[in-house]
């Protein structure tokens, strides 16, 4: 079964999550991938990043690569972090230093990771 990787901390990090999962499904890597982009990190899919605990942990751990994705996407939709998650983001806590945006962070970050990695290795099409 064909593996994903990663070259970043980042990207490493969510490669050996979904490589651990990608055993239990038929069609291994892709069919994770297919689950992850369906009912995302709050589905509880990513057993690693369900209780608060664990999801602050990976924020803090790749603070940096997540804030270069965050500000990726909030170049590309044109907006701020509110315009990306709605009334998800809390407003009075731009810098993410509590856990409700540490957790939303961590759960975009595994999921826009996992994405790009699926698209550039071949497990999802763009």
């Amino acid at each position: 079964m064909k593996k994903m990787i990663g070259e970043t901390k980042l990207e490493k990090a969510v490669a050996k999550i979904i490589n651990s999962y990608a055993k239990d499904y038929d069609n291994g890597v892709a069919g994770f991938l297919e689950d992850l982009m369906s009912n995302g990190c709050s589905s509880g899919l990513v057993g690693e990043l369900i209780y608060y605990s664990d999801t602050t942990k990976f924020f803090n751990k790749h603070r940096e690569e997540i804030s270069e994705l965050l500000a990726d996407a909030c170049e590309s939709a044109g907006g701020g972090p509110e315009m990306l998650f709605g009334d998800k983001w809390d407003k009075e806590d731009p810098l993410a230093h509590n856990e409700s945006n540490k957790n939303l962070l961590a759960w975009f970050a595994f999921e826009e990771t996992a994405r790009r990695l699926g698209e550039e290795q071949g497990f999802i099409e763009n």
